[in-house]
């Protein structure tokens, strides 16, 4: 498996270079701002249009996010520049620690305010960049929830995700028999399985451990409403004190 590149050879590579031209001018647009303000004002940049992959000039990938973000709150483009700017590497320490403070004083906000993609993003950050163990430990659940989503919902996807109806056969084979999936792991009994509600009790002790561990229950929350397998078979749950998700 390729290894990350370390930092020397970042600092060598003319490419990453290329992804900091213009840096400092951004760096001083965002210093000092007033979190408030950001909160109130709402971008202006037409219409939103999400961005797919990342420009190489930082201002034209940073106008590409303005666009994105058009209509939202500017503490959402701001969370979003900071993101950027740690990622190629600009004065990282100053950076990460002004994103760090957004998230500590604007959690709630954030978590309202942020779309999913960019809650893994904060995520991520958190990560790579702090020194907190237990935090870093907390939001890779998020990370994985959400990636492994987008592998079965690509997979999905790939099969023309042609929703054929419930085999009641088979469903009812789940609640009578054991399926074996892989490796002694057994399929979900829908609609009465108790795995993911256990598996909620062991979250919500857990992430109550650090105040940013909210990330991770809101991400959770999320998955249950639409677009992917959570969503469903919470909508083939039948038994109410085996749910999973918050009313």
């Amino acid at each position: 498996m390729k290894k990350p590149r370390s930092r020397l050879a970042n600092w060598l590579s003319f490419n990453q270079h290329r992804k900091r031209f213009g840096a400092a001018a951004v760096a001083r647009s965002i210093d000092g701002v007033d979190l408030q303000q950001l909160k109130q004002r709402r971008v202006d940049a037409g219409i939103p249009v999400m961005t797919h992959g990342s420009k190489k000039e930082l201002q034209t990938h940073l106008d590409d996010l303005r666009q994105e973000f058009s209509g939202q709150p500017e503490m959402n483009y701001y969370h979003a520049q900071l993101i950027v700017l740690i990622r190629r590497g600009v004065d990282v320490a100053k950076h990460f620690s002004d994103f760090e403070t957004l998230w500590l004083q604007e959690r709630d906000f954030l978590l309202q305010s942020l779309s999913t993609r960019w809650l893994i993003s904060a995520a991520d950050t958190f990560i790579d960049h702090s020194t907190d163990a237990l935090l870093k430990a907390l939001l890779m659940n998020a990370v994985i929830l959400i990636n492994t989503i987008k592998l079965q919902e690509s997979e999905r996807y790939l099969h023309r995700m042609e929703d054929v109806p419930v085999d009641p056969q088979r469903q009812r084979s789940l609640q009578s028999e054991r399926l074996a999936l892989f490796d002694g792991v057994s399929g979900f009994a829908v609609g009465t399985d108790d795995t993911l509600r256990n598996m909620r009790w062991r979250l919500d002790a857990l992430c109550a451990t650090h105040p940013l561990g909210a990330m991770v229950l809101e991400v959770f929350e999320r998955v249950q409403r639409e677009g992917n397998v959570y969503a469903r078979f919470r909508a083939m749950h039948t038994r109410d004190k085996t749910a999973w998700w918050q009313d």
